[in-house]
């Protein structure tokens, strides 16, 4: 990078369909950048979030677990029976 604005480096060219091409140009514009510095920023934003992802609900479970943190069976019991009672409520039976 020279004075915090990327040089060209690599030469590259895909195709856009007619909304996200302008799309990009409306980016780059509404940003006063190239529209190449758009797509950089894009794929900066796409790789940060793709890194958090998002956490494995079956992890976070088996760690819950193993925690000994939970219902007991008859609280679970408790709660099931109450669901069960209003989703009859909520059918009309």
């Amino acid at each position: 990078m020279f004075g915090g604005i990327a040089t060209a480096q690599f030469r590259t060219t895909f195709s856009l369909d007619a909304e996200t091409a302008r799309r990009l140009r409306s980016l780059a514009l509404m940003w006063r950048v190239s529209q190449a510095e758009v797509v950089r920023r894009a794929l900066a934003q796409a790789e940060a979030t793709a890194k958090a992802g998002k956490p494995d609900p079956i992890a976070l479970l088996h760690d819950l677990h193993a925690q000994g943190a939970g219902l007991d069976y008859k609280t679970a019991e408790a709660y099931l029976a109450m669901v069960r009672e209003d989703r009859n409520l909520w059918r009309g039976e």
